[in-house]
């Protein structure tokens, strides 16, 4: 069933309303002071969000209308949780909610068998990381989310990982208004490869002439063989920066070689 098709009970998703930031800030003072049509009014303005969101989830092959109706339990969840005094706008807050609950869902119907205690490992990592983007209103790191449950971070990071369902290379999982990030950029390359040492020197003469940071990074990419993630962490960036790095630095390379 394609994206556009999927059939909400008695509402044409074609014609679904698109509320502006000052009327879904009414709507949210207006829920909180107890009026139970204005939650109604949010959940219907925003179906559009759930909708664009499942459509990265379309290749999974389950069904549009049940991750409708799951990413519309994280819209419920994101309503019910929003708060006014953050300066940010309610789709940033409510996107990875949206897309965390379509993940648990796909994770509980992987069919690859995960051990129960790596299981209530992961889970309980996930609520804490929903706890701490709620707290501190941005991506928490994985050594955060170990320090808060009182696990090394390595068993954390095994546990996640072990839920993890099938994607891929190619699958888009941020995107920020500029170049996508894929899940192809964060897979780190240990693999030892013999370069023919002209290359080698003319790799080491372009490389002279990026900043210390990019040096830094395409070091601990592509010579240390770390992930986005794992940079970003340890430099204290985000991954999208790093990502944005990166390529501006290769690109810049390829110039001069």
């Amino acid at each position: 069933m394609p994206i556009n098709k999927v059939e909400i009970p008695g509402v044409n998703t074609s014609k679904l309303p698109v509320l502006t930031n000052t009327k879904m800030r009414e709507l949210f003072r207006a829920m909180q002071a107890g009026d139970p049509s204005a939650r109604d009014q949010l959940i219907n303005g925003n179906l559009r969000l759930v909708l664009s969101v499942i459509q990265r989830f379309q290749n999974r092959g389950e069904h549009s209308d049940d991750l409708f109706q799951v990413g519309c339990i994280g819209l419920m969840k994101a309503i019910d949780n929003f708060d006014l005094e953050q300066n940010v706008k309610f789709s940033t807050y409510a996107v990875p909610m949206i897309i965390g609950e379509i993940r648990r869902y796909l994770r509980d119907n992987n069919p690859i068998r995960v051990s129960r205690s790596l299981r209530d490992i992961a889970y309980k990592a996930l609520q804490v990381r929903d706890s701490l983007v709620h707290r501190f209103n941005k991506e928490p790191t994985i050594t955060e989310i170990a320090q808060e449950l009182q696990l090394p971070r390595e068993e954390v990071l095994y546990a996640l990982d072990a839920i993890q369902e099938p994607m891929s290379l190619f699958e888009p999982i941020y995107h920020d208004g500029g170049d996508p990030i894929y899940v192809m950029d964060q897979i780190s390359d240990e693999k030892n490869q013999d370069k023919i040492w002209l290359e080698g020197i003319a790799i080491r003469e372009a490389m002279r002439r990026l900043s210390d940071r990019e040096k830094m990074i395409l070091s601990m990419r592509f010579f240390d063989g770390k992930t986005q993630m794992e940079v970003a962490d340890e430099i204290g960036i985000s991954q999208a920066q790093v990502s944005r790095l990166e390529k501006a630095a290769l690109n810049h390379m390829r110039k001069h070689m």
